[in-house]
């Protein structure tokens, strides 16, 4: 039974807009780049498409379907759907790790937003590479000006999270997406004018098979898992305030697909640029913070690019950001029964402190990143699948699925999937983030 008193989207726009937000994030723009260049180009990017529908959309399903029949933020999901059982360590698991995410996530997000006051002065232009470098190694330091900017990024999130779901979350996600699809459109048509952007397209679309290994496949697999957002208790949550007349599967495949294509999009923008100025393509991390601003240096309009890129990183932190920092909140309004703005600048206010001590300690942040993404979100999704498919019941998860009166004619193979494959693959990516593969590598 629905319950008519809690927030909710308002229909499917609002949905896709919303968790498509937090899907498409800083991993789509800034680390999909830099992994693809790192693993051969287009080998990987075939990989990472058919992992985002053979494992990503039958995990994202079986998030949306527990939040949605409980109708609570993500531990008192799992209270009700399995009561008097240790299932909800599961979403423990969730809100710990959205909370660790969003400290470290918030540093990036603020170097998105420096590079976009950088961009507004035009401090980039003249500037060598190693100048460029030098004003990064600044920002990455903990300083001053990097821990404003990180305070300024959390209270823009915490602004659109206090106005809840339709007047908050999905209202500004309505709003930021189309400008965010507009703003990498634009990129992408300057990138493919530019003089040698051809070699950027073959890198990126004619697929080099001799270039895949075992450790190209998992990291198509585990890019593809994390990218969506799975395993940190978002889908669920967001789950929670679907409404029942919608269909899970449209709005999963909806969202995978909006997901891989602003990625696709992403390279279509970068890798052009990258190879008409005849930059490494496998450059890693520094590819959007350090390379980009020196091609945007040499580019015809590259003022209004540079600035234009900036925004659609900080845009794409944002949307994130509020989906983590929402899995947060509904947990203390829900379990604690503290009140929205109260929770969520409770939230903020912890998240911040966490946010400074990863800003100036590369230690701390490194250990965030590695628990939370290594750790907590493959086990987390691991344990989502596992229960979804043996452990909940398929009437009960059937039912859920065709609440919209609806008949699901995929059921078998997304059973199939959510009992078989996934579980193989994400015990995989698992095994690998923790070294556990290379060790067992040794001995045969």
């Amino acid at each position: 039974m629905e319950n008519s008193n809690r927030d909710s989207f308002s229909g499917q726009f609002g949905i896709i807009a919303a968790a498509a937000g937090s899907a498409i994030g800083l991993g789509n723009i800034w680390r999909f780049p830099y992994v693809l260049g790192e693993n051969g180009g287009a080998a990987f990017l075939l990989i990472y498409l058919l992992f985002v529908l053979i494992l990503g959309v039958p995990v994202m399903i079986s998030e949306f379907a527990i939040g949605r029949k409980a109708q609570l933020n993500v531990i008192g999901a799992f209270k009700k759907v399995a009561p008097r059982s240790y299932w909800y360590i599961i979403g423990i698991m969730g809100v710990g790790a959205a909370f660790f995410i969003l400290s470290f996530y918030a540093v990036v997000a603020g170097w998105t937003l420096e590079y976009t006051f950088l961009a507004l002065k035009n401090d980039f232009v003249g500037k060598t590479p190693d100048q460029v470098l030098e004003l990064y190694n600044n920002l990455t330091s903990g300083n001053c000006t990097s821990i404003i900017v990180i305070l300024i990024f959390l209270v823009l999130t915490s602004i659109i999270v206090s106005f809840g779901i339709k007047k908050g979350i999905e209202r500004y996600s309505k709003i930021l997406m189309p400008i965010l699809l507009v703003i990498i459109v634009l990129l992408c048509v300057r990138s493919l004018t530019l003089d040698g952007a051809a070699e950027g397209l073959k890198f990126l679309f004619k697929p080099d098979f001799s270039k895949i290994t075992g450790k190209t496949t998992l990291s198509a697999l585990g890019q593809a898992f994390f990218s969506l957002s799975l395993g940190m208790g978002v889908m669920a949550t967001y789950g929670s305030y679907i409404k029942k007349k919608e269909s899970l599967g449209i709005t999963a495949v909806s969202i995978s697909l909006s997901d891989t294509l602003i990625a696709i999009l992403a390279g279509v923008a970068i890798f052009p640029a990258v190879f008409a100025f005849g930059i490494e393509p496998a450059h890693g991390p520094g590819l959007v913070f350090v390379t980009l601003p020196g091609i945007f240096n040499q580019m015809v309009g590259g003022y209004f690019f540079s600035v234009a890129f900036f925004i659609l990183l900080v845009i794409a932190a944002l949307t994130s950001a509020i989906s983590l920092l929402e899995v947060v909140v509904a947990y203390f309004t829900e379990e604690l029964k503290i009140k929205r703005k109260v929770a969520t600048w409770i939230a903020t206010v912890g998240m911040a402190i966490l946010a400074i001590f990863c800003a100036k300690y590369e230690a701390i942040f490194s250990f965030f990143d590695n628990t939370s993404s290594n750790i907590m979100l493959p086990l987390g999704g691991l344990l989502i699948v596992v229960f979804a498919g043996w452990f909940w019941g398929l009437k009960t998860l059937r039912s859920e699925l065709e609440a919209n009166g609806k008949k699901v004619y995929y059921f078998k193979a997304f059973v199939f999937v959510i009992r078989f494959i996934a579980p193989i693959a994400i015990a995989l990516v698992f095994m690998d983030s923790i070294g556990l593969t290379e060790i067992i590598g040794r001995f045969f």
